[in-house]
């Protein structure tokens, strides 16, 4: 089993760091508030200082982390994982991040003989919880099937999409989706109250029908529960959706829906709801001001 090294265990990546535990791989961990790691050590992974320190020790790196700007730090900083990793080890950034940031990496990585991916997800807590999540893969196909093990660790649909950036770009057409059809489930959940219809049943009616989405039925119930709780957080929507309006704006695509959404979810933030879960749109569109 190779020896991985995971950096930055937030929501999503302890439990694809566990699932990698539970299949036998050494595990190393590095997150910046130590505190988010503790149940991984105590079930016997290992405490790294820095990046640096998991490059050195580790095969296979997987990092999570939350902006480019991390990213950029934790590859390519002198301290980075490029600097320090052992020739032949793989690199694989699961961050929803740039993709021109992806290719850059790719190409500073495999002059040292390194093998760099970008693989970011979706499926969200629920997907990382139960090893389920959408896998989108960008760089050198050996690679990916080099890699494809522990993929499978953590996900059932991963897809190797193409050269490196290519798992980035696929990303962005996620987030979206996501970004219309969350302030379409919010907006239905919205009409079906003003109506006096009993959510829950409007729900039971349309998810399973040409409206049904993953949205709709797993966040669908937890804003009729009043459950605002980070699947995903808002501020890293945010994020997501600069990434993906930056690169239309370079391609000369149009996304009148992707900049409505964006507008609304900064509006959000301004609300302090920035660390809440995507499905909290539905508090701004319930306040009208």
């Amino acid at each position: 089993m190779q020896t991985v090294g995971f950096i930055g265990t937030g929501v999503m990546g302890k439990s694809m760091a566990g699932h990698l535990m539970n299949a036998g791989h050494p595990v190393h961990v590095y997150t910046r508030t130590k505190e988010k790691a503790e149940d991984l050590l105590e079930k016997g992974a290992v405490w790294a200082d820095t990046p640096k320190e998991i490059a050195t020790n580790c095969d296979v790196i997987i990092t999570m982390v939350g902006y480019p700007k991390d990213v950029e730090e934790v590859y390519l900083g002198a301290d980075g994982l490029i600097a320090h990793a052992k020739e032949g080890s793989y690199l694989i950034d699961m961050t929803t991040s740039s993709p021109q940031l992806a290719q850059k990496i790719e190409r500073t990585a495999a002059e040292r003989n390194i093998s760099a991916l970008d693989a970011p997800v979706s499926g969200g807590d629920i997907g990382a919880r139960d090893a389920k999540l959408s896998i989108m893969v960008g760089g050198k196909e050996s690679a990916f099937n080099d890699m494809k093990p522990v993929f499978s660790k953590m996900g059932t649909n991963i897809v190797y999409q193409g050269e490196a950036g290519a798992g980035q770009h696929t990303k962005m057409c996620n987030q979206i989706a996501i970004a219309s059809g969350m302030m379409g489930v919010c907006e239905a959940i919205l009409y079906a109250e003003k109506a006096g219809l009993n959510p829950e049943k409007v729900l039971k009616s349309i998810e399973s029908g040409a409206a049904g989405s993953w949205n709709l039925s797993n966040l669908g119930p937890r804003i009729l529960k009043g459950d605002f709780a980070p699947g995903f957080y808002v501020k890293h929507f945010i994020k997501d959706m600069t990434i993906a309006l930056n690169s239309a704006e370079e391609m000369g695509l149009l996304t009148p829906g992707l900049s409505l959404a964006k507008k609304l979810y900064d509006e959000l933030a301004e609300m302090g709801e920035e660390n809440s879960g995507t499905h909290a749109l539905y508090k701004r569109l319930a306040n009208r001001g």
